[in-house]
């Protein structure tokens, strides 16, 4: 019996990893085709090859890397593969070669509808919804879903909404093949661009590149009050510059820094909150932000490093606000250093010192250079790919079998995103047949009554409803074709309204009741997500508020005179900090209920983005005077007390 049994378990083994060994090919095929395109090997080739053909093939293979990965619960297999998961994930890399093989010939037989044409549409649509839903759940699908219906009966809607009428066999073809919808502009950002930012990161993640941050980190900061969660802060920020996912950054940072926290004092879910809002920033964290940053630039028909610049000084205003809150939590509870010794910043930095090197080059490339992101991408990971076979870090080397653990990682990593921004194209393509867009801003308009801050708050409630257990580059795409253009008309700048929109949707990873990295925090944490998400949204507070001042104040969108993007941003940094406080009861001591009170009405005067009458600007500088003639009197009686 035992023999038999054990004659079973390499068989058993076998089959289980066909599905893991299938999925990791095709993705590494996904990511060395994308980087092909970038480096223009089929016209050096002498090849003529459409944006399209890669696009549906992209496609195909990130379908099928979703089937043969994830069950159909959405989670990873487990045990045998599923024979219908097999045939689903086969005909998805079928399609999706045939289509990009056969595109110029299927292109001419689009407007006759012939059997095909109409049997690769009703198959490609049908798979690219249910892997949809197989990596991010309900949600989405259902938003899709409704539009897609929508665009049967649009000719039957209410007459604010009616659009064109369209039969079922033109709108699937549609959807399928035109470059307005499936195949439109998002997933051309994340086949050419996305996917090559990602790599980079992977690039950087298998060099030691993460260590090094954490290690700078704790050598500037684990020996301050609150050494761990600082750790946690600075170190998220860093790592989140070159992945742009919360989840992933909770789950690389996390590990080490919540235990850390909780070593010293920070209670479960407070240090689960602290890595939740610290990892979510890393989505507006330039030079590589989130997915949704490259789309945004798309969308604005903008520069890259137009977003980029724009989104520093509310990167930066993000992690201050959460340094002073977890700096202020620490002097109340009296938590000092970190516990686990660590490298000096000299020592960090002579291990790591060609780390900076690659991101001088990115940021070069983007800004100064103004190169396209895809080649900024390129360089920048040829450039880590040899510092970490020629250096590594900490003494050990990096391998080549590690950067092709890169070249894997990447292709599973970005189908989710692929596939996202195809079922978002999706909705773009029913919103442009149908006409629908103009008489949904209306809409939206008619619902605010034309007021711009009930439009501006409407939104925000949205967004993060939209958000729940969404992510951010689904919540961005569907906001910026629907909502975004009604700010616009009501007179936001076009870089604000967009920013507004992804910072919201960002936020929602953290707002209760679906906020996925306030739930990847908790686990690590071991304690109550619930208790996770409503600690972020305290210890986060501010970062709620960010938005609404940008909005108003487009020079901290780095628009506007030197002299008036500098005001903005001393007045926000005093205002969060008065706020934090009155927020926490402790300042440079224990605040009075009085004080807290007057310091929060001074963040508010300070920090609030607009008044009626032309009164902003006075209330602004009242705020200010205010928090400072609160402050410097409260740190000199401090100072005297301690002695």
């Amino acid at each position: 019996m035992s023999g038999a049994l054990h004659s079973e378990l390499p068989e058993d083994h076998a089959k289980n990893a066909i599905g893991p060994v299938v999925a990791s090919t095709l993705g590494a095929i996904l990511t060395l085709i994308c980087v092909g395109w970038a480096l223009n090997v089929p016209s050096r080739l002498g090849v003529a090859f459409y944006t399209e053909q890669l696009l549906v093939l992209a496609v195909g293979l990130a379908v099928g890397v979703i089937f043969f990965s994830l069950s159909w619960r959405g989670k990873p297999h487990a045990g045998r593969l599923p024979l219908i998961d097999i045939l689903f994930g086969i005909a998805a890399v079928f399609i999706g070669c045939w289509m990009s093989t056969q595109y110029q010939r299927l292109l001419d037989d689009v407007s006759y509808y012939t059997p095909e044409i109409v049997a690769l549409s009703v198959l490609i649509v049908p798979l690219v919804l249910e892997a949809l839903r197989r990596c991010t759940g309900m949600a989405l699908l259902l938003i899709v879903i409704f539009f897609v219906c929508y665009g049967l009966v649009a000719h039957y809607a209410p007459m604010a909404l009616r659009g064109k009428p369209a039969d079922f066999i033109p709108l699937i073809t549609y959807l399928a093949f035109d470059t307005n919808a499936m195949l439109g502009s998002p997933v051309k950002v994340g086949a050419e661009i996305v996917i090559l930012f990602l790599l980079m990161g992977e690039a950087l993640i298998r060099a030691g590149g993460g260590e090094f941050f954490i290690d700078l980190a704790r050598s500037l900061l684990g020996k301050k009050r609150g050494g761990p969660a600082k750790i946690c802060v600075v170190g998220s920020g860093l790592f989140g510059m070159i992945s742009g996912s919360a989840v992933s950054n909770v789950a690389s940072i996390g590990p080490l820094t919540i235990p850390m926290m909780i070593r010293t004092g920070y209670p479960p879910k407070i240090a689960g909150a602290i890595e939740a809002v610290g990892s979510t920033g890393g989505q507006l964290m330039p030079p590589v932000m989130g997915a949704a940053a490259f789309l945004m630039a798309e969308a604005l028909q903008l520069p890259y490093a137009a977003v980029v610049v724009a989104a520093i000084i509310p990167s930066l205003l993000y992690y201050l606000a959460l340094f002073v809150a977890v700096d202020l939590e620490a002097a109340r509870r009296g938590i000092g250093r970190a516990p686990v010794p660590g490298l000096t910043a000299r020592e960090a930095l002579r291990r790591g010192w060609h780390f900076p090197i690659p991101f001088a080059v990115l940021v070069g490339a983007l800004i100064f250079y103004a190169r396209p992101p895809e080649e900024a991408a390129l360089l920048t990971t040829a450039l880590l790919c040899g510092f970490a076979l020629a250096f590594g870090y900490g003494g050990q080397r990096t391998g080549p079998g590690q950067l092709l653990d890169a070249l894997l990682s990447t292709g599973k990593a970005v189908v989710d995103v692929i596939v996202i921004c195809a079922a978002a194209g999706l909705v773009i393509g029913i919103l442009n047949l149908t006409g629908a867009a103009f008489g949904f801003t209306l809409q939206l308009l008619a619902a605010s009554g034309s007021h711009i801050w009930t439009l501006i708050v409407l939104t925000a409630i949205v967004s993060v409803v939209l958000g729940m257990g969404m992510p951010t580059v689904g919540v961005y795409v569907l906001l910026a074709t629907l909502i975004a253009p009604a700010m616009i008309q009501m007179g936001i700048r076009p870089m604000a309204a967009h920013m507004y929109v992804m910072y919201f949707g960002m936020l929602s990873m953290i707002t209760p009741p679906v906020a996925l990295a306030a739930y990847a925090a908790a686990n690590i944490a071991r304690t109550d997500a619930w208790s996770v998400g409503w600690q972020a949204v305290r210890v986060g507070w501010s970062v709620f508020v960010l938005p609404f001042c940008f909005i108003a104040n487009p020079a901290l969108l780095a628009d506007g005179p030197a002299l008036e993007i500098a005001w903005d941003v001393a007045r926000m940094v005093i205002g969060i900090w008065a706020g934090t406080a009155g927020m926490v009861g402790f300042g440079f001591a224990t605040l009075s209920p009085g004080l807290r009170a007057a310091l929060l009405m001074a963040a508010v005067l300070a920090i609030f983005p607009a008044l009626p009458w032309g009164l902003s600007d006075a209330a602004n500088g009242a705020g200010v005077l205010l928090a400072l003639v609160l402050i410097v009197p409260h740190a000199l009686r401090a100072r005297r007390a301690r002695g």
